[in-house]
């Protein structure tokens, strides 16, 4: 079992930047994908980013290509957003996951967050 908790969310203004953290405990952090989520309000759950065990490897959705960056720190078994120019469209809950393979699917990922709350003040 892996248990996952996200931090950092809150308002932020248009253009601002947020951090957001991804705590995991349970198991071997490094041995999991990480992926980052997010529910936009009356939406689906979609694919921001996600990062390979070693942290070598990345996938971004389009829509944040450039202004957000995904990290982990595998001796501290915690993930990162790094989220910067902000839009009003990047308003949502983002959870972070857990899984065995780098991919942007959700069934990927077998663990989940409770999710924190992201909203950007236009």
């Amino acid at each position: 079992q892996v248990q996952l908790v996200e931090s950092g969310g809150e308002l932020v203004q248009a253009g601002g930047s947020l951090r957001l953290s991804c705590a995991a405990s349970g198991r071997t952090f490094r041995s999991d994908a990480m992926a980052w989520f997010r529910q936009p309000p009356g939406k689906e759950r979609e694919f921001v980013a996600a990062i390979s065990m070693s942290g070598g490897g990345s996938l971004y959705a389009d829509s944040v290509k450039g202004r957000f960056a995904i990290s982990r720190d595998n001796a501290r078994n915690t993930m990162y957003l790094q989220m910067n120019g902000m839009k009003s469209e990047d308003t949502a809950v983002y959870y972070c996951a857990a899984g065995s393979f780098l991919r942007s699917s959700s069934g990927t990922y077998n663990y989940w967050g409770q999710g924190t709350q992201v909203t950007v003040q236009v």
